[in-house]
């Protein structure tokens, strides 16, 4: 089996698992619970703190054979699996930075009012949404506004104020918020603990600090502190991979 990186491997694959976003969380898990489900969601807020992975936990929830979408997803069922993998057919993820034109939105539009193959809606999560045209975003808005019952879209931005109003209104908004340095500091234990890294408190520190909020960075840091230096981490190695000395006032 191929190696995967840290933020990969170690992905949030439930709403409990997701680290410093309890707000949107918990609205979510309530949706689901009471099945006040929006038609669109707009997820805004900085790189690495968790917008795709709830997108995609928010579709297995939906889609789960096991809970009937009224809670966390199994992860078990075939659905879950499927979505876990990425072969699942009925949750769709568009990059909005390389497929931007009106013609592909309009390809999108018309591919919508297909019913779903196996679960109970089709998801289209599309990442880094301000990066559509206005008039692809225009082509999108009618559809976005009444699209047929079994699809649910998710959009996912980290810039906000690019969105056109008339979307905007359109949709279920969550602000993700940059994370708590003490959320960083828990999950990058729990997965030094999970891959037998041995990294030194003061140096954990350090690594969740550098992050500036962003649960990715943070991975990421860990990652290349291991493959460059092995398991056993120490706050001295940390400060020579960031490349900063020793008074903090500097």
């Amino acid at each position: 089996m191929a190696s995967q990186v840290f933020y990969r491997k170690w992905r949030s694959q439930t709403f409990g698992e997701l680290v410093g976003q309890e707000s949107v969380t918990q609205t979510l898990r309530n949706a689901l619970k009471t099945g006040h489900l929006s038609h669109a969601y707009l997820f805004c807020g900085p790189r690495g703190t968790g917008k795709t992975s709830t997108a995609r936990i928010f579709a297995k929830a939906v889609n789960c054979l096991t809970t009937g979408g009224k809670g966390e997803p199994c992860n078990s069922c075939e659905m879950c699996v499927g979505i876990n993998e990425g072969r699942a057919l009925d949750v769709i993820e568009i990059d909005a930075a390389s497929n931007n034109s009106v013609d592909e939105i309009r390809a999108l539009r018309e591919r919508v009012n297909i019913s779903p193959a196996q679960g109970r809606y089709k998801v289209y999560i599309v990442d880094e949404f301000h990066m559509l045209s206005n008039a692809a975003s225009n082509a999108l808005l009618k559809t976005l506004e009444e699209p047929p019952p079994h699809v649910i879209f998710i959009l996912a931005t980290t810039e906000a104020h690019k969105i056109l109003p008339t979307i905007m209104s359109r949709c279920q908004r969550f602000d993700f918020h940059r994370l708590a340095q003490v959320d960083i500091i828990g999950r990058l234990e729990y997965i030094a603990r999970e891959e037998k890294i041995t990294i030194e408190p003061e140096a954990m520190k350090l690594v969740s600090k550098s992050a500036s909020g962003s649960l990715r960075d943070a991975e990421n840091l860990l990652e290349q502190l291991v493959t460059f230096y092995g398991t056993d981490v120490n706050f001295r190695q940390v400060q020579e991979m960031l490349g900063i000395t020793g008074d903090s006032r500097v």
